[in-house]
């Protein structure tokens, strides 16, 4: 090698060795200017995901633990204590838990109570059930206008039937018309318009 390509490779050599110091004291500078940031940022991320897992943790509990008292009360229903802690634990739970012992003791006073349950699904179960109960045509009614309601084929037919054994045939026949060919009261429907009439 001749002198001349020697000083060009030591220039080069020494002109990336000077662009990596350069880059190293450009992440040095940047590192100090935003150390604080970066540190926060790091224990930001540390106590949301210590959170998050505490977070989950307790709702495990509470879920192990409703399932517990519902069990307790399994074995005893008339506990009140394991009652109020189901209550405090998961007032779904213990809506459920209310509804299951009025439908079984036929309990009218606290399925009406039950109507206005924060719980949708045993707020519409007990409206239903109530109304049922009482042969209450106009409770029916109001309850076939809910679109969503789960036993609204069956509060149509039982509405129909009540107007059948009042007399009020084409009455009754108008209302199981409502029913749709899709749902399960279809056939019964056609069962009580083709032999229904007293």
């Amino acid at each position: 090698m001749s002198l001349k390509e020697n000083i060009g490779m030591i220039k080069e050599e020494l002109s990336s060795e000077e662009k990596f110091f350069e880059k190293a004291v450009m992440t040095e500078k940047f590192v100090t200017k935003y150390k604080k940031l970066m540190i926060a940022s790091v224990v930001g991320v540390v106590i949301l995901v210590g959170a998050n897992f505490a977070y989950e943790m307790n709702k495990q509990n509470t879920i192990t633990a409703a399932n517990e008292t519902l069990r307790e009360l399994q074995k005893d229903p008339k506990d009140q204590a394991a009652l109020s802690r189901l209550q405090s634990l998961s007032p779904a739970l213990y809506d459920v838990w209310i509804y299951s012992q009025a439908i079984a003791a036929n309990d009218l006073e606290t399925l009406k109570k039950l109507q206005n349950s924060k719980t949708t699904l045993i707020g519409d179960l007990a409206t239903y059930e109530r109304a049922s109960a009482l042969g209450d045509e106009k409770a029916l009614e109001e309850y076939e206008m809910r679109q969503n309601g789960i036993y609204r084929d069956l509060a149509i037919i039982q509405s129909a039937i009540l107007l059948m054994d009042k007399g009020e045939i084409d009455q009754a026949h108008t209302k199981l018309q409502q029913i749709s060919q899709d749902s399960s009261m279809a056939s019964l429907a056609k069962v009580l318009l083709h032999y229904g009439v007293k």
